[in-house]
C-alpha cells in the first residue's frame, strides 16, 4: 500500500505536467479489521467500513497536501520492508482522542 501511494504521487504529478493542472493529494493509511460489501439494488456501489477505515480517514484528514501520513502501529510493520518516517508527531482523532502518527520520508527506500 505504501508503493501504490507513492506511485499515486508519481502518476499526479506526471499528470499535472502533461495537463497544465495542479491536482495535490493527501493520503492516510492504518491497517485492521474492516468489514466490506456491495450495497444498494438499484445502483450497488462496493464499499468498505470499520474502525480501521475510520483512522485512516483522520490520518488523510488532518495530513498535509502531498505528503502520506500513516499510523505509529502501521510504521512499525513497514518499516520491516525498508520504508523511512519523519519523526512521530500527535494527531487529534474524533473518537480516538491524541494518536501518535508520522509521514512516510519523501525520500524513497
Amino acid at each position: 500500500l505504501c508503493e501504490f501511494a507513492y506511485a499515486m504521487q508519481d502518476a499526479v504529478k506526471r499528470f499535472n505536467k502533461h495537463s497544465f493542472n495542479n491536482f495535490q493529494l493527501r493520503m492516510g493509511i492504518n491497517h485492521g479489521p474492516l468489514v466490506a460489501g456491495v450495497i444498494g439494488a438499484t445502483k450497488p456501489q462496493y464499499d468498505i467500513w470499520g474502525n480501521t477505515v475510520n483512522v485512516a480517514s483522520r490520518m488523510e484528514s488532518t495530513g498535509k497536501v502531498g505528503r502520506i501520513q500513516i499510523t505509529e502501529e502501521t510504521c512499525q510493520i513497514v518499516e520491516q520492508f525498508g520504508f523511512k518516517f519523519d519523526e512521530p508527531h500527535m494527531v487529534q482523532v474524533k473518537g480516538k482522542g491524541q494518536m501518535k502518527a508520522r509521514f512516510l520520508a519523501e525520500e524513497r527506500k
